[in-house]
């Protein structure tokens, strides 16, 4: 029996390979590393915003950089990954 992701994905014409547990551990590996990556810039983003007090306008670059910077790494993340799917494919 097919899962609901599985039907989706054919419904959509996407990818429904599946991944020995070797290569979904080096998928999750990445999304380890970059939401560790995440995490941190938030966490970073927080502590500026702590320094930055009562300021609107630098409070909101922060959090533009924030977006910025998230947006950024989670492209990243999914280059990477698809950089692993197409060695796997190979």
């Amino acid at each position: 029996m097919k899962s609901a992701f599985e039907l989706a994905m054919e419904r959509l014409g996407g990818d429904t390979k599946q991944y020995s547990n070797e290569q979904k551990e080096q998928l999750a590996d990445i999304d380890k590393l970059y939401d560790a990556k995440i995490a941190q810039a938030k966490f970073a983003a927080v502590d500026r915003l702590k320094k930055a007090g009562n300021d609107p306008a630098q409070q909101e670059q922060i959090q533009n950089d924030l977006t910025v910077e998230v947006r950024s790494l989670e492209e990243r993340r999914d280059h990477k990954k698809e950089e692993l799917r197409q060695q796997f494919n190979n």
